[in-house]
């Protein structure tokens, strides 16, 4: 089992950052993989940024050049540096670890980004 806990949204004008930490703890060594995803009002789930366990990463197109993912193995713990954020980047933001066998998500932290 493992558990995620994300933290660090928070209401910020556009052009602000943010940054969103994702706390790991349990069976730390079965991740092979964590990712930020984040949901707006009436739209899908959708993936923003994957690091995996090597540190590989991969992006969104549209948070390219804006954002960063970055992980402390020493802490467990997953960052996504949020950098000129826009309005439409407004949404609940989740953290997922990933194992062989399934999924863990966190509860989900909200970030609105104010024109």
């Amino acid at each position: 089992q493992v558990q995620v806990v994300e933290s660090g949204g928070g209401l910020v004008q556009a052009g602000g950052s943010l940054r969103l930490s994702c706390a790991a703890s349990g069976s730390t060594l079965s991740i092979i993989l964590i990712g930020w995803y984040r949901q707006a009002p009436g739209k899908q789930r959708e993936l923003v940024a994957t690091v995996t366990s090597g540190s590989s990463t991969n992006y969104a197109d549209f948070v390219k050049g804006r954002f960063t993912i970055s992980r402390d193995n020493t802490e467990n713990t997953v960052y996504l540096q949020m950098n000129r954020l826009k309005p439409e980047d407004t949404a609940l933001y989740y953290c997922a670890a990933v194992t062989t066998a399934t999924f863990y998500w966190g509860q989900g932290t909200q970030v609105t980004v104010s024109s």
